[in-house]
C-alpha cells in the first residue's frame, strides 16, 4: 500500500535536518515514489540533499533502517547517504542529491543498457553482513511446491523493487535507490524482475527477457527457476492489484500474468 506523502516538512523535521546539515535555504517536495511519507529536495548553506522519513511509529519504518545499513556497500551504484536520524517522532534519511531524471524502460530506450550495467555491477556486491530477508522466504506464500523456493536461494544482494522511479539516470550512469526491499537470492533474480517493468511500459515477454539476458548473471537462471518465478510473480502481483482498490498496481498485473502465460504455457 502506498505511503501518503506530506506536501511540506513538518516542523521537527526540519529542526533535525538543520541540526544535521545546517540552516536550510531552500526546500522543494519531491512527488516521485510509494513508499516515503516525506520526500524533499533540501539546499542548505553548504550542500544538497535528498531527505526522505517515515514517523517511527509508521509500519514499515524498519526500511528506513535498512537503507542505512546497505549503503555502505552501494556506493558508487546509490547515492551516498550523509546521515540517518531518529528522534522526535521521525526517520529520516539523508543522501547525496543526485541530478538525474528517472529511467525510460520503454522499447528502444537509450537508458536500457545503463541499467543493465549499472545491475551487473550490483550482482558483483556479495550480501553484506546486515539483517537481510532472503527471497526464498519472501516468496514462501507463493508457491505451489515448496521445494521451488530452493530456485531462489543465493547469496548476491539484490534490489528487488524496480519501479523506474527507483532508477536515477545522472551523469555518472544509472543510480539506484530505495533500497528498503533489499534482499539476499540468486543474482539472476534482478534481471528477472526488471523485465516485469519493462513488460509493463510496453516491451513484449520475449523483448523484455532479451533485454534482462543482457545481465550477465541471466545465463545462470535454470529455466525451471524462471518459470516458477514467474508463477509467483502472477501470485504477488495479483494479490497486490486486489488489495488496492486505485489503478497503482494493475499494469504490473498485468505485466505479471502476461509473463508466467509467456513462460508456463497452458493448454
Amino acid at each position: 500500500m502506498p505511503t501518503p506523502r506530506l506536501t511540506e516538512l513538518p516542523d521537527a523535521a526540519l529542526r533535525l535536518i538543520e541540526k544535521a546539515s545546517g540552516p536550510i535555504v531552500d526546500v522543494g517536495t519531491v512527488h516521485a515514489g510509494l513508499n516515503s511519507a516525506l520526500a524533499a529536495r533540501v539546499q542548505t548553506s553548504t550542500d544538497t540533499l535528498f531527505v526522505k522519513g517515515l514517523p517511527l511509529d509508521h509500519p514499515r519504518v524498519w526500511t528506513q533502517k535498512r537503507e542505512a545499513d546497505i549503503s555502505p556497500y552501494v556506493q558508487g551504484i546509490a547515492p551516498g547517504l550523509r546521515w540517518h536520524l531518529e528522534a522526535d517522532g521521525w526517520s529520516l534519511l539523508g543522501f547525496q542529491y543526485a541530478e538525474g531524471g528517472h529511467a525510460d524502460f520503454t522499447p528502444g530506450s537509450c537508458d536500457l543498457p545503463a541499467v543493465s550495467a549499472a545491475m551487473a555491477q550490483l550482482a558483483r556486491v556479495p550480501a553484506p553482513a546486515v539483517e537481510l530477508k532472503a527471497m526464498e522466504h519472501r516468496f514462501r506464500g507463493y508457491v505451489d511446491d515448496p521445494s521451488d523456493l530452493s530456485w531462489f536461494a543465493g547469496n548476491s544482494l539484490l534490489h528487488t523493487e524496480w519501479n523506474p522511479h527507483n532508477v536515477l539516470m545522472t551523469k555518472a550512469g544509472a543510480r539506484f535507490v530505495d533500497w528498503g526491499w533489499a534482499s539476499t537470492g540468486a543474482a539472476w533474480i534482478d534481471p528477472a524482475l526488471w523485465l516485469l517493468w519493462l513488460i509493463a511500459h510496453g516491451h513484449t515477454a520475449v523483448q523484455a527477457e532479451t533485454e534482462a539476458a543482457t545481465h550477465p548473471a541471466w545465463e545462470t537462471a535454470p529455466p525451471a527457476g524462471l518459470d516458477a518465478l514467474a508463477r509467483v510473480q502472477r501470485r504477488i502481483w495479483d494479490a497486490i492489484a486486489d488489495a488496492n482498490p486505485d489503478d497503482w498496481a494493475k499494469p504490473m498485473q498485468a505485466a505479471a500474468r502476461t509473463w508466467d502465460e509467456h513462460r508456463n504455457a497452458r493448454p
